[in-house]
């Protein structure tokens, strides 16, 4: 086991944020969590889990001991009548995974492509894209407790899923020494993933029915598109919506989409006619985020390097440079988020919540 010391850690984040991590261990096993572990001065440290670093926001240098998921590998697990069952690494990069599904003849991830990220860290968020989230594709996972190595493995009920949300953003309110009562408690900080499994059904059916999909449709005069086709129209949306990571420093989406009652909609449709909202199953009445925040006039605004990119309201970027150390430092973002937040509270009442974790 290498422990790599003061290792910047610009390149493994998506906002390109400077900063170092104390210590860095690169995990492609569950041996090297062991490993980790079981080190008298490791193994009793403080913990920090990183995976393609799409979903944080680094506000200073990362005291933790680093642990770098690089578990890698993917395969076809089960066939059956009804699904196939795919496993991937933790490691395994996100949109180059879904890619290899559809290549190997295993629709049903199509419309989640080019999400930034890991593929372990896609059951911690529940990434969701064009009306499918992962806990619609999800099979089960294997993880590795960080407290005693013991390894485990997770279904959909016990991961809790929720809209960008799971068992592992919670804290845990007191667990047993031994883990058993593991699934009815959080795992935030407590469990490293290292492999995820699919259930891609059978036979496939296209997931459609929203306005940016259904005019690809229109000016394609395809109405019956294949899972490939799918995936390139997502690509082809996302490149046009959204800010490329590799060139512009961000996290994606920065806020969720707020969810209100009908009778909240009501009132706020009454005062803001045009506002984007999507009706839910359960009655309640999802907000565009990206919406509110431009209509309180956010979309190319600054605070220091840190902006609201032009093309998406709900999308934060870096517009520094970085690499010589003038680009938009952790504190930057969450004081423009922080303002933004105050913004759409008193304009519509309602209070953002930001999706990436603030380290």
């Amino acid at each position: 086991m290498l422990v790599e010391k003061n290792v910047p850690l610009q390149p493994y984040n998506t906002f390109h944020i400077v900063a170092k991590a104390h210590s860095l261990v690169r995990v492609t096993s569950e041996d090297d969590v062991q490993t980790v572990i079981s080190d008298p001065e490791l193994g009793p440290a403080l913990k920090f889990v990183l995976g393609g670093g799409s979903n944080i926001v680094l506000t200073g240098d990362v005291k933790p001991v680093v642990l770098k998921v690089e578990v890698m590998g993917r395969r076809l697990v089960e066939e059956t009548t009804r699904a196939f069952i795919v496993e991937a690494g933790a490691g395994e990069n996100w949109h180059d995974f879904v890619t290899w599904t559809l290549e190997q003849g295993y629709p049903g991830l199509e419309n989640m492509a080019l999400i930034p990220g890991t593929v372990g860290a896609s059951p911690v968020q529940n990434v969701g894209a064009y009306g499918v989230e992962l806990q619609d594709r999800f099979e089960s996972l294997d993880a590795v407790d960080l407290r005693n190595g013991q390894m485990f493995t997770l279904n959909a009920a016990q991961c809790a899923f929720g809209y960008r949300d799971s068992v592992f953003k919670h804290a845990s309110s007191g667990a047993s020494e031994d883990g058993s009562d593991r699934q009815a408690l959080g795992l935030k900080d407590r469990a490293l993933i290292t492999r995820v499994r699919f259930r891609l059904p059978k036979p496939w059916v296209a997931v459609l029915g929203y306005a940016d999909l259904d005019r690809k449709m229109a000016e394609s005069g395809v109405s019956a598109p294949s899972p490939q086709q799918i995936y390139q129209w997502i690509c082809d949306i996302r490149r046009t919506k959204l800010p490329d990571p590799q060139v512009i420093g961000n996290a994606g989406s920065f806020f969720k989409n707020p969810t209100v009652t009908q009778d909240q909609c009501d009132d706020i449709i009454a005062r803001e006619p045009k506002i984007v909202h999507y009706h839910l199953a359960d009655g309640s009445v999802k907000l565009a985020a990206g919406w509110l925040i431009d209509a309180c006039g956010w979309k190319g605004k600054s605070v220091g390097q840190a902006g609201v990119y032009e093309r998406q309201a709900l999308v934060l970027v870096n517009r520094g440079v970085g690499t010589d150390g003038n680009g938009a430092t952790g504190g930057e973002v969450m004081t423009l988020a922080k303002a933004i937040q105050t913004s759409v509270y008193e304009r519509f009442g309602i209070l953002l919540e930001p999706e990436p974790v603030v380290v």
